[in-house]
């Protein structure tokens, strides 16, 4: 199974930004469709963005605009790049590795947590 380990959450004020990464194990990296989820507390986990082996993206609309998601192959590293951030951006950001041949189940990782607040 692909492991999937993310960094760079933490404590920022509202209108800041933040950048998170998410490392995957394994020599198929490039194939797979690698995303963001986030959970707050109380709420359901929610799809943020994905990103395809072909690069294309996908976004929650409530985060259009201000997220940006980005692949390093190379690295077998997936980016979310967060600007302007809102308060109710709070929430721990989990990475995804959609289910693919080699994969079956997907993957997550163990979760990141973005904290908003003045």
């Amino acid at each position: 199974q692909v492991q999937l380990v993310e960094s760079g959450g933490g404590l920022v004020q509202p209108g800041g930004s933040l950048r998170l990464s998410c490392v995957a194990s394994g020599s198929m990296f490039s194939l797979y469709t690698m995303g963001w989820y986030r959970q707050a507390p109380g709420k359901q986990r929610e799809l943020v963005t994905t990103i395809t082996s072909g690069r294309d993206t996908n976004f929650a609309d409530s985060v259009k605009g201000r997220f940006t998601i980005s692949r390093d192959n190379a690295k077998n590293t997936v980016h979310l790049q967060m600007n302007s951030l809102k308060p109710e951006d709070t929430a721990v950001y989990y990475c995804h590795a959609a289910p693919h041949y080699s994969n079956p189940y997907g993957s997550w990782g163990q979760g990141t947590q973005v904290t908003v607040s003045s």
